[in-house]
């Protein structure tokens, strides 16, 4: 859809998703594919997709063949999964409300459920993660790659910390990638211009930003939590690994985000 070269991340089902007049929109607004932020946000989501995918594919090659996606929303990896992936079985979890939304756009979009497939409706906050994963029958005694993308931010150190436990109680081998935000201390002036947008518009919503960490704490907590391994993917090594040779505006964060954690 954008005029990435090269692509990061291809993703032709999203475009199923969001309709052909969001994407004639889109692609017709010069100036807002071209304006700096917009691409620097764009190149997170992008970044953060394809680290834990490429993550995945590695614990596949190990042998594992579960993946749980905390807080699905809208990825589309299940409905545009390679063929490594064909011997998963995937677990999309996510509020209720919200994945009922998304259950609609891709039946309105006629794009079919895959059969490797399952869904868990949970509230982090509310809903104990363990009885939804159990309803959707997953498998508490094999290893498992678990993916947490843009949901932190949502949640109270308290839930994170419980996340943490569950997730580090699994069987050994299993794996943890997600995102997190660093506290204002370590942003710039335009980076907190950017972050009170975010947050007036997030908080106009509803759902404000609630947590803020430097990666030693959650090394620590990681570790607490029963995980042995815990990298953190840096700006240096997002640069050399994906973003080598670009000819459009997508840039590598200046800030760590991502974190891989072992059980």
């Amino acid at each position: 859809m954008m005029d990435d070269d090269p692509k990061i991340l291809a993703d032709p089902v999203i475009l199923r998703l969001l309709g052909q007049t969001t994407v004639d929109e889109i692609r017709a607004n010069a100036e807002w594919r071209m304006n700096e932020r917009f691409a620097a946000f764009r190149g997170h989501i992008i970044l953060r997709n394809r680290y834990a995918e490429d993550c995945l594919q590695a614990a596949v090659e190990r042998g594992g063949r579960q993946y749980v996606l905390l807080g699905a929303g809208y990825d589309t990896f299940a409905y545009r999964q390679p063929t490594w992936a064909k011997e998963l079985t995937i677990f999309e979890v996510d509020h209720p409300a919200s994945q009922a939304a998304k259950r609609k756009l891709l039946a309105a979009a006629e794009i079919a459920l895959p059969g490797n497939l399952r869904f868990a409706a949970v509230n982090f906050e509310f809903d104990p993660l363990q009885q939804g994963l159990q309803a959707a029958r997953f498998d508490f005694t094999r290893p498992a790659f678990f993916s947490c993308l843009g949901v932190l931010v949502y949640l109270d150190e308290t839930a994170i910390a419980a996340l943490f436990e569950f997730v580090g109680s699994m069987a050994r081998g299993s794996e943890l990638v997600f995102t997190f935000s660093q506290p204002d201390s370590a942003l710039d002036e335009r980076e907190m211009e950017s972050r009170a947008k975010i947050n007036s518009k997030v908080n106009e919503m509803g759902e404000p930003w609630r947590s803020y960490f430097e990666p030693e704490q959650l090394r620590e907590m990681l570790l607490g939590a029963g995980f042995s391994d815990v990298d953190f993917l840096t700006p240096g090594a997002a640069a050399e690994r994906y973003f080598v040779g670009r000819t459009d505006l997508l840039r590598p964060p200046r800030h760590v985000r991502l974190c891989r954690a072992v059980v």
